[in-house]
C-alpha cells in the first residue's frame, strides 16, 4: 500500500514526539511515511519532498519542527496539500519561538498548527480531513471518540466512590 500521511520531522531527536502520531496512525489504520529532513541542513530535498508529494498519493503532511521551525512553512510554500505543524520544544524559549514560526506565516501560506509537542493532536487533526472523504475512516475515528467520551464516564463513576469527609455527592 501507498502512504496518504507524511510525518516528517527535523531531525531524528524529534521521533519522541512525533512518534505519537505514528502510533495513532497505525491505531486508526492509515497508511504513512516517516523520514527527517531539514529546512536548513537539505533544503533541496525538502522543496523536492513537497513538490512530489502530491503526485505519490500523499493527502496530508505532518511536518514537527523546533527552534526556527521553518520545516513547516518551507513544505506548505512547495504545495497544495494541507500542512500540519507540530512546534517542538527543545529550546531555550520552551518551543515558542517554533510555535511563532508555524503559526505566523504569510497569507496563502497556511500552516495548521497544534500544541507544543502536540504530534497525537496533529495525526488526530489529519484523520479528520481523511475522514471527509472515508466513511470507514470516519466510523474507525468516531469510535475513537466514543471510546474518550466512555473513558470520562468511567472516571467519574469512580470518582464518585472515592470518599472524603467534605465531599458532597
Amino acid at each position: 500500500m501507498k502512504p496518504v500521511i507524511s510525518i516528517i520531522m527535523g531531525s531524528t531527536s524529534d521521533l519522541p514526539i512525533m512518534e505519537k502520531a505514528a502510533k495513532f496512525l497505525d491505531e486508526m489504520g492509515v497508511f504513512f511515511e516517516m523520514n527527517a529532513l531539514s529546512a536548513h541542513r537539505t533544503p533541496d530535498a525538502v522543496e523536492e519532498f513537497a513538490k512530489e508529494a502530491k503526485g505519490r498519493g500523499i493527502k496530508v503532511i505532518i511536518a514537527g519542527a523546533g527552534m526556527a521551525a521553518a520545516l513547516p512553512g518551507v513544505i506548505a510554500a512547495n504545495t497544495i496539500l494541507p500542512v500540519i505543524g507540530v512546534p517542538v520544544k527543545g529550546s531555550v524559549l520552551d518551543g515558542m519561538d517554533a510555535v511563532y514560526s508555524m503559526v505566523q506565516m504569510p497569507p496563502g501560506i497556511p500552516v495548521a498548527t497544534v500544541a507544543i509537542n502536540g504530534a497525537l493532536n496533529a495525526a488526530i487533526l489529519a484523520i479528520q480531513m481523511l475522514a471527509l472523504s472515508d466513511e470507514a475512516l470516519a466510523k474507525k475515528f468516531a469510535a475513537y471518540k466514543n471510546d474518550l467520551r466512555q473513558k470520562i464516564e468511567k472516571a467519574n463513576a469512580e470518582l464518585k466512590e472515592v470518599k472524603y469527609t467534605y465531599k458532597c455527592n
